[in-house]
């Protein structure tokens, strides 16, 4: 392959992986509602220039990482459909997962339930050279627990009691710990429910629980109020992301968490390809065509 077939393939490939980018935002662009077909263009050529800016300093910020053996963690709470999942897969979109890794975890086990409250939550915690990304987080008690009743007031109290010295402890041990909470307003987060109910590729989103929730939306308001009122701590302060629009709240989280880490650029040693070994006792066997799945595109 010469030099110039090389260049048109990896232009090739670069237009080809910004097509998998564009198939996950373009549904979301077509059912914006009195927004100019101009407008929407030049918004749509804006947020995937910087997205993809933003991208590539994310993959400094790994390198980074990997060569200083530094620990990051970054929380992200926030209602049901704010925002968080599209977040984190713009995080990790670009990024190894064997470096930046989410925890999303289930409602606990009845072994869990048993524990020390945080105690599921440290397995998942990073060594030196990785990110984790918490779906949701310990903060779980602070907000669906207490409003829905799974925790006793007791419980609650200790939580808050724990939780400074617990964030403490991380940052003590060398871990950068970010908490993110995405806030939305009423009217959008009925908008987002309305579309999962219609979007067949969103429904699975929607649970009974997203739907208690809703109902009740101001014993949530009251409880995250709280929790941010108790843990908003010099060592893990909470960062609000305004989120009734995705796209711009997807950029204003990466920039923003690109700024609260002090990295640089490492250089890396130019590659070159060594050349490949020729047998001349090696045949290659033919795959049989039973096994081939089937060219239907």
């Amino acid at each position: 392959m010469n030099d110039t077939d090389l260049i048109r393939r990896v232009r090739e490939e670069f237009l080809d992986n910004f097509d998998e980018e564009l198939e996950m935002e373009l549904h979301e662009f077509s059912r914006q509602e009195g927004v100019d077909a101009d407008e929407s263009a030049a918004f749509r050529r804006e947020y995937f220039r910087e997205l993809h800016r933003l991208q590539i300093e994310l993959v400094k910020l790994q390198d980074w990482v990997v060569a200083k053996k530094e620990k990051i963690v970054l929380v992200f709470e926030g209602r049901d459909s704010a925002g968080k999942g599209g977040t984190i897969s713009r995080i990790t979109q670009r990024l190894s997962p064997r470096i930046c890794r989410v925890a999303a975890l289930p409602a606990p086990n009845d072994r869990e339930r048993t524990q020390w409250y945080f105690q599921r939550y440290i397995s998942h915690l990073p060594a030196g050279g990785e990110i984790v990304l918490f779906d949701r987080s310990w903060y779980n008690r602070a907000g669906v627990e207490r409003v829905m009743g799974f925790c006793t007031d007791e419980e609650y109290e200790e939580f808050f009691r724990s939780v400074p010295e617990f964030e403490r402890m991380l940052a003590r041990s060398g871990i950068r710990l970010i908490k993110y909470w995405f806030s939305i307003q009423d009217e959008e987060q009925i908008f987002r429910f309305s579309s999962r109910i219609h979007d067949p590729l969103k429904r699975w989103k929607l649970s009974p629980m997203d739907l208690e929730s809703r109902r009740r939306w101001e014993d949530y308001t009251r409880a995250k109020e709280i929790m941010l009122e108790r843990t908003h701590i010099p060592e893990a302060p909470w960062w609000i992301i305004p989120a009734d629009n995705k796209k711009r709240a997807r950029l204003n989280c990466l920039n923003h968490f690109l700024s609260q880490i002090p990295y640089e650029e490492i250089d890396r040693p130019e590659v070159e390809l060594p050349p490949r070994q020729h047998r001349d006792d090696y045949q290659r066997i033919p795959v049989p065509d039973s096994m081939i799945v089937p060219q239907k595109y």
